[in-house]
């Protein structure tokens, strides 16, 4: 595709070449080392991969034309004037411009899908595989998800470079979704973080249903306070899709409203909404309850037990039905739904303990699933925990709190440290828990911890692994080394 139609009505001007004369055959790149020749090299300030410094390396690779934004130093004009054959253009902003650039070079192929992406603190991987499997139980539909746990089309992965990403930067995604596209894929369900959408990653993928599920502390590293990381979430919904599901219990739904006038689904489990659920009836295997819609009740059930689970399955059956799919067979396929990798994921141990693996890595996630748990537990309740690295600092104290109110023992140890000294972490933890009186032991390496709490535990004992989740791989320094939470259970437990 010439680079000319790339950049068609966005604001730009031309440093060297002609765009109109310039083929993109290799996609488009934040990444210097993933530069072919024929690729479009976007230099955005800050990428670790890329960024104007890498301009040069990305010349040696092949790249066909460069992208730059308005405050590229002068040093990479220097290289780039020693290649005169590539064409360089220069944006307001390179992250607005890649969306927009990325999208075009596949065929825009949000387009030709149904699209729904899902932000909010808590919730956006269970909502999204909710999505994905009520529609494959109800209609053997295709679905995409993109996510924490990677890219995949049911159950097949695609195969992409290593990354932490949630949301994937919008070179990738693109890619992802025209892949998605071409493979058959009728809808794609999309997690929509915060600082993705802040950094333009989600523009241009033709979002049908936003989904916002709610908003507690969590990410205030990156973004400061509350209110900034409130806005960040609000932007799906200030033109990124065409209509929204929003939860009406949490007061960030009522914003939403007035954003989006006529365009609002609602649901909730206390509050007037759209979609309600009542007669709540939660035991260890999951949770009964009556789904109210437009005057009619729907008995449902649901394989994971706890609140939050019924108002996940309460967004997942609302976004998918304003797609046009049939809202009774949708709530009939919420009880056949498989287990979500590393959400409330369970597993039982030769001498009876129940092991619960779950993502809960914020003060109000941990609260709910301890809270959860606490409602049907026989015998002890053991919390393996820990918090990220080089992250929000205030909620660790609060976390330890929420476990050592709900646990008869907490067992700390390391998350993903990144560069900060994990006995730091757990010292910053350990106030929270001993002013509540629980007993707790401390251990940085995360396969011992998970060892002590198995051996401390009996018959009827439930222990919780929070944190990570589905994750295979801890971050410690600039490593990502492999490790599954699940995995080491299943490990220790055969031994």
């Amino acid at each position: 595709m010439k680079l000319s139609e790339l950049l068609a009505g966005q604001e730009h001007h031309v440093l060297q070449g002609d765009p109109a004369r310039t083929w993109i055959t290799a996609g488009t790149t934040f990444d210097a080392d993933r530069v072919m020749p024929g690729s479009l090299f976007i230099a955005v300030p800050g990428h670790r991969e890329g960024g104007p410094d890498s301009v040069a390396p990305a010349l040696a690779c092949g790249a066909a034309a460069v992208l730059v934004g308005a405050a590229t130093p002068a040093l990479a004009a220097s290289v780039w004037a020693s290649a005169p054959e590539v064409c360089v253009v220069r944006v307001p902003d390179t992250r607005t411009a890649a969306a927009v650039v990325a999208s075009r070079y596949f065929g825009e192929p949000g387009r030709q899908m149904d699209m729904v992406a899902i932000t909010g603190t808590n919730g956006k991987t269970s909502v999204s595989y909710m999505v994905e499997s009520v529609l494959r139980i109800s209609e053997g539909a295709k679905v995409g998800v993109i996510g924490t746990a990677g890219s995949r089309i049911g159950d097949e992965l695609i195969p992409m470079p290593r990354s932490v990403l949630t949301t994937p930067e919008s070179p990738d995604l693109q890619y992802l979704l025209g892949c998605m596209r071409d493979r058959g894929v009728g809808s794609a369900v999309l997690e929509a973080t915060s600082m993705a959408l802040l950094t333009h990653r989600v523009d241009r993928t033709f979002i049908d249903v936003g989904v916002f599920t709610n908003l507690t502390q969590d990410h205030l590293d990156d973004h400061g306070t509350m209110a900034n990381y409130r806005d960040a979430k609000l932007r799906l919904f200030q033109g990124l899709c065409r209509r929204a599901v929003v939860n009406a219990d949490d007061p960030v739904g009522a914003g939403i409203q007035a954003m989006m006038p006529g365009a609002v689904t609602t649901y909730a489990l206390d509050a007037e909404a759209d979609y309600r659920a009542t007669d709540l009836s939660v035991d260890a295997s999951g949770t009964r309850f009556i789904l109210h819609h437009d005057g009619r009740k729907y008995p449902a059930a649901i394989p994971v037990p706890g609140r939050f689970s019924v108002a996940n399955a309460l967004a997942t059956v609302a976004a998918c039905h304003l797609l046009g799919h049939d809202l009774g067979r949708l709530v009939a396929a919420l009880d056949r739904m498989p287990a979500i990798p590393g959400r409330f994921e369970r597993f039982q141990t030769p001498r009876g303990t129940s092991v619960i693996v779950d993502y809960a890595h914020s003060p109000d996630s941990l609260d709910k699933v301890l809270t959860t748990i606490r409602d049907f537990a026989r015998g002890q309740v053991i919390t393996v925990f820990g918090c990220g690295g080089d992250r929000d600092t205030t909620k660790r104290t609060d976390m330890g709190r929420i476990a050592g109110t709900h646990s008869d023992l907490c067992v700390l140890t390391s998350d993903n440290p990144r560069n900060e000294d994990p006995q730091a972490i757990l010292d910053q933890i350990a106030p929270g828990i001993a002013a509540t009186g629980t007993p707790f032991e401390r251990f940085t390496d995360r396969r011992q911890a998970v060892a002590f709490a198995l051996s401390a535990a009996g018959q009827d004992d439930i222990v919780l692994i929070a944190g990570k989740g589905s994750e295979p791989h801890q971050i410690i320094g600039d490593k990502l080394l492999p490790f599954s939470d699940m995995a080491t259970v299943l490990e220790l437990t055969r031994a």
